[in-house]
C-alpha cells in the first residue's frame, strides 16, 4: 500500500508546484516533460518488471523498484536546473514501473478471489485519495516549505514501505535459471516509448503536421515489427505472444485501453470546462473529478461480490453500463450543467471505471499461473497508461480542432481572439461580459461537449470489447 501511495502521490503532487518551479528554475517550454519523463518510463517498464518478477519474485522487484524511486527524488530535489529535474523524474518514472504492477500482482499472489477484490479496491482508494490531496499537499509544501520537499516527503515513506517489505513481506521463491531477454527487453521500451513519446510530444512540443510526428511513428512502427519478430523466435520472451494472443487477456487489456482513454478525456477537460465555462473556482472544479475519484475505489472494493457471483465478464458490462449511463448524462447537460450535476456524472464514470477495472485485472489474474501472473498484470498497467496518454493526443486534438473551427466562423470585426485552447481557457477563466468571452466560452463549450461525445464512443467500444471477451471464470481449485 506504501509502495503503490509513492507512485499515486507522486502522479498528482506535482502539479500544483509549476509556478514555483519554473520561477526557481526557468525552463517553462519545458515544463511538460516534468510529467511526461515520469510517465514515460514507468509505462515501458512495466512490462519488463512483471516478466522479471515472474523469474525472480516479486520481493527483488518492489525493493529495486523502491530504491531507485527514492533516488530519483533525492534528485529531483537537488536539481540544478530544468533539464536535470526531467532526468530524475525518469530515473523515478523507471523505479515507479516497478512498483504499481508489481504490487498488484502481490495481491493476487496473496489474497483468494473474494479478499483480493476487497484489497483491490483499498488500493484503488489510495489513488483516489492521491488526487484529492496531493494537489493539497504539493501547494502547501511549495507555498511554505519550499518545492524541493515535495521530492523529500517520498523519502520517509519509500523508506517505510522498504522496511515493511524487508520485514513481512516473505516469498518462497526458486529463481529461475534461463537466459533474461535482454533484447526484447530493450527493443519492447523503445517502440513504446517512441509511441508514448509521440503521443505526449504531439501537438506540444511539435506540431501534429511537422515532420517530427511521422518520423517518430515510423521509427516505432519498424521498432515494433523488429520487435514482434525476435518474441517468436526468444526461448523466454519478455512479453510472450500468448498475453495479446489469447482472447481472455487481450480482451481485457483492450478494455485496460479505455479505462485509460476515459480517465485521460475526463481529467483533462472538465476542470477546464467547470473554471471557464461555468465560471466555477478551483475548489468546485477540483470537486468534479474528485467525485469519480471516489466512486472509483467504492465501486472496485465491492466489485467481488458481483464478479464472485456473476462473472467476471459480466461484472465488467455493468461497470460499461454505468459508463455509458454517466456519458449519456455528460452529453445531456450541455453547457447548462451545475457543477453537482457534473460532480454526479462524475461519481457514475468513477463507479463504472472501478467495476470495469477491477474486474478485468482480477479475471486476468486469476487465468493464470504464477510464473505468468507477472507478466500479464504488467501488461494491463502498460494498455492503461497507452490509454492515458492516446486519450490525451487524440481528446487534445479533437478539441482543438473544434475551437479552430468555432474561432474560424467568429463574426467580423471581433478582435482579441484565442489561437488555441489554453489561451481560450485564460480568456474564458478571467471573466467580464465582453463579446469576445462570451464567444470564446461558448467555443469552449462546443469543444468539451464533442469530447464527451468522444468519451461516449470508447464507452461503446468498451461494451464491444467485453462482449467478445470470452465467458472465463477462475483456475480450478481457487476460491
Amino acid at each position: 500500500m506504501l509502495a503503490v501511495g509513492l507512485v499515486a502521490l507522486e502522479s498528482t503532487i506535482v502539479a500544483t508546484a509549476v509556478p514555483t518551479i519554473v520561477h526557481d528554475l526557468g525552463g517553462f517550454s519545458l515544463f511538460p516533460w516534468v510529467f511526461s519523463a515520469y510517465l514515460l518510463p514507468m509505462a515501458v517498464t512495466a512490462p519488463v518488471y512483471g516478466k522479471l518478477s515472474d523469474l525472480y519474485g516479486r520481493r527483488p522487484m518492489i525493493l529495486f523498484g523502491t530504491v531507485l524511486f527514492l533516488v530519483g527524488a533525492l534528485l529531483c530535489g537537488f536539481a540544478w536546473s530544468m533539464p536535470a529535474l526531467i532526468a530524475a523524474r525518469a530515473v523515478q518514472g523507471i523505479g515507479a514501473g516497478g512498483l504499481h504492477g508489481v504490487s498488484q500482482t502481490v495481491v493476487a499472489d496473496m489474497y483468494d478471489l473474494k479478499e483480493r477484490g476487497r484489497v483491490s479496491g483499498w488500493m484503488s482508494s489510495v489513488w483516489g485519495m492521491s488526487a484529492i490531496v496531493g494537489p493539497a499537499v504539493g501547494g502547501v509544501l511549495s507555498q511554505y516549505g519550499g518545492w524541493r520537499w515535495i521530492f523529500y516527503l517520498n523519502v520517509p515513506i519509500g523508506l517505510a514501505a522498504l522496511a515493511m517489505v524487508l520485514t513481512y513481506f516473505k516469498e518462497s521463491v526458486t529463481p529461475t535459471r534461463r537466459r533474461i531477454d535482454v533484447e526484447g527487453g530493450v527493443l519492447l521500451m523503445l517502440w513504446t516509448g517512441l509511441l508514448v513519446l509521440g503521443l505526449l510530444a504531439g501537438g506540444v512540443q511539435w506540431e501534429w503536421r511537422s515532420w517530427q510526428t511521422p518520423a517518430v511513428f515510423a521509427c516505432g512502427a519498424v521498432l515494433l515489427v523488429v520487435f514482434a519478430w525476435w518474441e517468436r523466435r526468444a526461448a523466454e520472451p519478455m512479453l510472450p505472444p500468448w498475453v495479446f494472443g489469447t482472447r481472455s487477456i487481450a480482451g481485457p487489456n483492450l478494455a485496460q485501453v479505455c479505462v485509460g482513454l476515459t480517465v485521460s478525456g475526463l481529467t483533462t477537460f472538465l476542470p477546464m470546462f467547470a473554471q471557464s465555462v461555468l465560471s466555477a473556482t478551483p475548489v468546485e472544479a477540483g470537486f468534479v473529478l474528485a467525485a469519480m475519484s471516489i466512486g472509483w475505489p467504492v465501486a472496485s472494493s465491492q466489485a467481488y461480490r458481483l464478479y464472485l457471483r456473476i462473472g467476471f465478464r459480466d461484472t465488467c458490462l455493468i461497470g460499461v453500463g454505468l459508463m455509458l449511463v454517466a456519458s449519456g448524462l455528460f452529453v445531456a447537460g450541455g453547457g447548462g450543467a451545475s457543477i453537482w450535476y457534473l460532480g454526479l456524472a462524475s461519481l457514475v464514470t468513477g463507479g463504472g471505471l472501478g467495476l470495469l477495472s477491477n474486474s478485468s485485472i482480477v479475471g486476468v489474474q486469476s487465468s493464470v499461473e504464477w510464473k505468468r501472473r507477472g507478466v500479464a498484470t504488467g501488461s494491463l498497467i502498460f494498455t492503461r497508461t497507452i490509454g492515458t496518454a492516446l486519450g490525451a493526443a487524440v481528446f487534445g486534438g479533437i478539441a482543438n480542432a473544434s475551437l479552430s473551427a468555432w474561432l474560424r466562423d467568429a463574426p467580423r470585426g471581433m478582435h482579441g481572439l484565442p489561437a488555441n485552447v489554453d489561451d481560450a481557457a485564460r480568456i474564458a477563466a478571467a471573466g467580464g461580459g465582453s463579446p469576445v468571452v462570451e464567444f470564446v466560452r461558448e467555443g469552449l463549450a462546443v469543444s468539451v461537449q464533442r469530447v464527451l461525445w468522444g468519451v461516449g464512443v470508447v464507452a461503446v467500444l468498451a461494451l464491444v470489447v467485453v462482449l467478445v471477451t470470452p465467458r472465463r471464470t477462475r483456475l480450478a481449485g481457487e476460491d
